[in-house]
């Protein structure tokens, strides 16, 4: 493989801006859901504030997933304005453009992937 075509480069960059916009946009409106539960104990009873600070927790959990993901989108637009874009991490090859397709923030071919989720 040559390397991504000027054409792909440009789909690719416009998914990974398209995912900053959207990841941006569910930090901003996350960001009350996952705050602290302050619940009136004298009106709430307590199956609902249990239920409130589980709900809290996903939020936060969510919350963090996507300023991960945030981090990695951001870190591929850099490798791709540094033409480093679409080689792997782990092992300096190409990373199939299906995989970058499907994931555009991957810095990990399939093989190093696989072999990061195991240990």
């Amino acid at each position: 493989m040559e390397g991504l075509s000027v054409k792909n480069k440009q789909d690719l960059q416009r998914l990974l801006l398209q995912s900053v916009k959207e990841l941006k946009q569910h930090l901003n409106i996350s960001k009350a859901a996952a705050g602290i539960v302050t619940l009136d104990q004298t009106t709430v009873g307590r199956v609902s504030r249990v239920d409130a600070m589980q709900q809290q927790s996903m939020a936060a959990s969510t919350r963090e997933m996507a300023t991960q993901r945030l981090k990695k989108v951001t870190l591929a637009l850099k490798s791709l304005e540094n033409d480093c874009y679409g080689y792997c991490s782990g092992c300096d090859e190409e990373i199939a453009l299906n995989r970058l397709l499907a994931q555009p923030e991957a810095n990990l071919c399939l093989s190093c992937q696989d072999k990061h989720d195991r240990h």
